[in-house]
């Protein structure tokens, strides 16, 4: 008999508890968010951020004018809003130890944009 060969069991180091559970290695999911709604949310913030402008500009409204309004709001809701949503994850994790993913922090900061706009189109409508 070979004894140099390590001997492969047909127990699971579970079956010893009386646990059928198979063990799991793999890291836990990191963000709960899927990247799927992620893209979706920016692209979505966009698209609302950019909608009034041709609207503006088909009933004659100055070009100058829209562009420069335009340069403030769509950075503000497509990129300002999820930053400061991700600087605010990035300084929970630092000083109290929280562990919030970026994906999640963006995706709150862009479904945040929309909300917002939405209510902005609905009280000026």
């Amino acid at each position: 008999m070979d004894t140099q060969r390590p001997v492969k069991s047909s127990t699971s180091p579970n079956s010893a508890t009386g646990s059928e559970l198979p063990v799991q290695n793999d890291l836990p999911r990191r963000s709960l968010v899927p990247k799927g709604i992620t893209i979706g949310l920016a692209t979505f913030a966009l698209v609302l951020s950019l909608a009034g402008y041709g609207f503006r500009l088909m009933i004659g409204d100055d070009v100058d004018t829209v562009l420069r309004h335009a340069a403030v709001i769509v950075p503000t809701f497509v990129l300002g809003i999820p930053l400061f949503f991700w600087v605010g994850s990035r300084v929970l994790n630092k000083v109290k130890g929280m562990h919030i993913e970026t994906r999640n922090a963006l995706t709150l900061g862009w479904l945040t944009a929309c909300v917002s706009m939405l209510w902005l189109m609905g009280t000026y409508s």
